[in-house]
């Protein structure tokens, strides 16, 4: 049985998630609580946390209302994750030969190929995000780095929304499989001389299209 505080997060989180609550609303914790079954302790808490993670603004004495990215979201985003993902691939690339990042290139290379597949088929936007992100993570994770890991997750909600706009422009999901193929082929040829540069490449494409949204 789920502690309750994660029985809310999860709950909050779904509605968030499957567009069951609307921008410019505020919504009581009080309400939402009851309508759970969950005291407003264990609620608070999963408020508290969906806010650090994005997903929310919290108004004192009112609720919460849902999160609008900004100008600063995308920034900071996106040095966050051009920090983590420059330092992983970078060790990756250090240990090409080793058998745990060729296992590693096995995973990323199915995943590349699910999302060309998408790419150049469906175009849906839900499921190549879901193999896009699954690329990126496991790139994460394989340092085993609980930190990295921690943080990461903590800004998938913002990176999601990111990449749903971006991907909304022409040719872009070409150009994300493209840029994952030379993150790759650099990775998995060892060249720890490029592999920084070909890695914040790929972070500032869709900062670039986020940036020219707002």
């Amino acid at each position: 049985m789920l502690p309750l505080n994660e029985q809310a997060y999860q709950h909050l989180q779904k509605l968030i998630l499957s567009n069951r609550l609307s921008y410019g609303q505020i919504y009581s914790e009080t309400r939402l609580s009851r309508e759970l079954g969950i005291s407003r302790t264990p609620f608070r808490d999963a408020v508290h946390r969906l806010a650090q993670e994005g997903y929310i603004d919290i108004i004192p004495s009112k609720g919460f209302t849902l999160h609008q990215i900004n100008v600063d979201d995308v920034n900071e985003t996106l040095q966050i994750r051009s920090a983590l993902e420059s330092y992983c691939t970078l060790q990756i690339a250090r240990e090409s030969d080793t058998s745990r990042a060729q296992a590693l290139f096995a995973e990323l290379n199915e995943l590349l190929y699910k999302m060309e597949t998408v790419a150049s088929t469906s175009h849906s936007i839900e499921t190549f995000c879901q193999y896009d992100f699954q690329f990126h993570t496991s790139i994460i994770n394989s340092l085993n780095n609980k930190q990295f890991t921690s943080l990461f997750a903590a800004l998938m909600y913002r990176m999601r929304k990111l990449a749903e706009l971006s991907l909304l422009h022409e040719d872009r999901m070409t150009d994300t499989c493209a840029e994952h193929r030379a993150i790759l082929n650099a990775m998995q040829s060892g060249d720890t001389a490029h592999i920084y540069e070909i890695t914040i490449f790929h972070m500032e494409q869709p900062k670039t299209i986020s940036l020219d949204d707002l």
